[in-house]
């Protein structure tokens, strides 16, 4: 049935053919906003990158300028939207239970104060030498400032509603902050890139085409002297690069939930789904989380976390140092990192495997939440398998057939099977019902089991318990003082393990989040791939392909733990 054919608790039959013009008219607004969204988008991509090229004559102003407006514009649809639901009650009737999970809005949050911090070094960056700086680049900061606070509100307290009223005008808005949020993962995607190319730059000289560093930029475009000499102006620009991580991260977390509550525009729920409790809705208030767990999965994905930051270390320093140590570097690197996704996709095909001897039943609800999950699973993914099929060709096609060369190679290859696997795992996971739903049955069979109680006689009104629990105690002196222990379901282990396996791979994930998120760059200090495609080549591809890799780890941290949940 679709959402807007639903009927709700009071709707009367004559309503059908209204549902279906209300159907059409759906589909044009929907099409009027992505339509405004995919001009602005392509507006914003084209300055953005013109920006990254010294040959092209748009500058860093003009891409802040364009910013700033877009940021400005979607503050006050924000405050325009909050202001309409307060003061009309009835303009949210609805609200998707799925939508808007804690853990999701509390990583947007965590997300968002690290952006704040970003604008306050980046302000002071820019401060520095603000006798020849534009007033724009001392504006955008304190704009996003703003934008991130007004926009982190509005979806911690709406990013649930299923709003009724202007609906071509909510969609629009929706659709213009969500542009408004990819193009400023767009500039900073640029910006780290063409930071990270310049690093490489300062030891070869073949990226001489690309826009110079912040303030290097500053002085050529001016013509004075805006160079960064103090010790405080290079604390800001170091901290500034180093949270960029962190700002893109918040613009796709907002991108996501902008994305749901763009389709839940003008949707109609039944009275029974209100507070329906799969995925998003579901949380178990019997058990605490973490009792029903074996502790192996989070001590060996512990274990691993620390070892993977000892190592990214270890990379850094051997790779900014000398460059006789950069293969030992490379050497430790590779060697962890096919541990690390050998194990993950053990982990991930044993999880799958577990599933097999699950007898609970798929969820086919409507749920445009886990469907923009799934989607963005597999298109994320995309990006990473490009990178290894482009390596699997340089190493075997190429002529090195050294240590390195079979490390890079069984790195590409384990990498595909690690996505493969993983993404298997979390889709099926997120497709399973809650614990105790069996097919064709709505009712939990294992909500009572693992409780004691002191009164059998209780024990027989509550529903899907065996007649016969297992007793406790030597001497009882009657059924009141008697303690009663329902005996755990077959199913009990598994439920187990699949959680174990969730905080595993969620554990490893992190990880391997951080090390490309902050600066591990083997794709260049292996001189493979430069070497066999050329640099420019080769930098495009990673550059393109390398942002989607890394909000792939943080987008699977974030469905793991619903499959924690769930599990």
């Amino acid at each position: 049935m679709s959402e807007e054919s639903a009927p709700g608790p009071k709707e009367s039959p004559p309503a059908a053919p209204r549902a279906g013009s209300r159907e059409v008219w759906k589909k044009g607004g929907r099409l009027l906003s992505v339509l405004l969204a995919v001009n602005v988008l392509l507006l914003a991509c084209t300055l953005i990158s013109g920006g990254a090229f010294n040959k092209v004559a748009v500058y860093d102003t003009d891409v802040f300028a364009l910013l700033t407006t877009m940021m400005l514009l979607a503050s006050l649809w924000i405050l325009f939207y909050l202001l309409r639901t307060v003061r009309c009650p009835d303009a949210v009737p609805y609200q998707d239970a799925h939508a808007g999970p804690i853990w999701l809005r509390g990583g947007l949050v965590l997300f968002g104060i690290c952006t704040l911090v970003m604008d306050v070094f980046k302000t002071g960056y820019y401060s520095s030498f603000f006798e020849c700086q534009s007033a724009i680049k001392i504006l955008h900061p304190l704009t996003q400032a703003v934008f991130v606070i007004v926009q982190t509100y509005f979806l911690w307290v709406s990013s649930k509603d299923c709003i009724h009223v202007h609906l071509d005008l909510t969609r629009c808005g929706l659709m213009f902050t969500l542009t408004t949020n990819l193009a400023i993962w767009m500039a900073a995607v640029v910006d780290e890139s063409v930071h990270q190319t310049h690093s490489y730059d300062s030891s070869h000289s073949n990226a001489s085409h690309l826009r110079l560093t912040p303030d290097q930029r500053a002085g050529s475009s001016v013509g004075g002297d805006c160079s960064c000499n103090t010790a405080i102006c290079q604390i800001f620009q170091q901290g500034y690069f180093y949270l960029y991580p962190f700002n893109i991260e918040y613009s796709l977390f907002a991108s996501t939930m902008l994305y749901v509550m763009w389709k839940n525009v003008g949707r109609l729920l039944a009275s029974s789904t209100h507070g329906h409790g799969h995925g998003h809705g579901h949380t178990p208030s019997r058990v605490s989380l973490f009792r029903e767990t074996l502790f192996a999965g989070p001590i060996l994905g512990l274990m691993l976390f620390v070892v993977g930051l000892a190592v990214f270390i270890i990379y850094e320093v051997q790779v900014s140092g000398e460059g006789g140590r950069t293969q030992q570097a490379l050497v430790i690197y590779y060697s962890f990192n096919i541990i690390c996704l050998g194990l993950m996709t053990l982990v991930s095909l044993s999880g799958s495997i577990i599933y097999r001897f699950d007898r609970r039943a798929m969820d086919h609800h409507k749920n445009p939440t886990r469907t923009l999950d799934v989607a963005l699973l597999v298109g994320a993914a995309l990006g990473q398998y490009a990178i290894s099929y482009y390596s699997l060709v340089a190493v075997v096609v190429g002529t090195p057939r050294d240590l390195l060369g079979g490390l890079n190679l069984a790195h590409a290859l384990l990498m595909i099977a690690q996505h493969t696997f993983q993404n298997v795992f979390i889709i099926e996971s997120l497709h399973r019902g809650p614990p105790g739903a069996e097919p064709h049955d709505t009712t939990p069979k294992e909500s009572c089991h693992g409780l004691t109680f002191a009164n059998l006689d209780a024990l027989h009104t509550l529903p899907a318990c065996p007649p016969t629990p297992r007793l406790v105690g030597t001497n009882p002196v009657g059924p009141q003082e008697t303690m009663a222990i329902i005996l755990a379901p077959r199913g009990h282990w598994r439920r187990r393990c699949l959680k174990d396996i969730s905080l595993f791979l969620l554990l490893c994930n992190v990880i391997l989040w951080i090390m490309p998120a902050f600066g591990a760059r083997p794709h260049f200090s292996n001189t493979v791939e430069v070497d066999f495609y050329g640099y420019s080549l080769w930098a495009a591809i990673v550059n393109i392909c390398l942002p989607f890799g890394i909000f792939y780890r943080m987008h699977a941290v974030s469905s793991l733990l619903e499959v924690y949940v769930l599990s």
